[in-house]
């Protein structure tokens, strides 16, 4: 599933995160998709298995660079904030409100990059299941 149109909400967290649960449907259907997709031995001459797994691979490509773009994006954007932050807290170490609203947004760009280290392990158990049901029926460009 690609990013929603609009843009994306980065200042709330849990939004962040239903966001990313969102697409990351296909990954966590993807061995069902195969199941119902690629045929077995039995059913091979019924299904055109090369198609179906080169539409999934484009598929999953076009998910993951999705979703890469959004948590980076959403990094980038909350980085942002915490420089700024830092820099008005500088200038006034008296403000409490200033500290606390710096130590929530530096708590948030914490877990953001945390969703990177999900992200690759989500890709990797995709493309494991993927390369187990497709590696005889679809060989992915050597470049990507």
């Amino acid at each position: 599933m690609a990013a929603p149109s609009g843009g994306v909400n980065c200042e709330e967290f849990a939004e962040f995160q239903e966001l990313l649960k969102v697409m990351r449907t296909i990954d966590d259907r993807i061995v069902h998709e195969l199941n119902t997709t690629v045929p077995t031995a039995s059913f091979a001459g019924k299904i055109d298995a090369t198609q179906t797994c080169k539409q999934l691979y484009e598929s999953l490509m076009a998910a993951h660079a999705s979703r890469d773009r959004v948590i980076k994006n959403c990094i980038a954007q909350t980085s942002t904030v915490v420089r700024n932050l830092r820099e008005e807290r500088e200038k006034n170490l008296d403000d409490l409100t200033l500290l606390k609203q710096l130590r929530k947004e530096q708590t948030k760009l914490k877990w953001m990059q945390s969703e990177l280290n999900v992200e690759e392990v989500v890709n990797d158990r995709s493309w494991k299941v993927f390369n187990e049901r497709c590696r005889i029926h679809f060989k992915p460009p050597k470049n990507e």
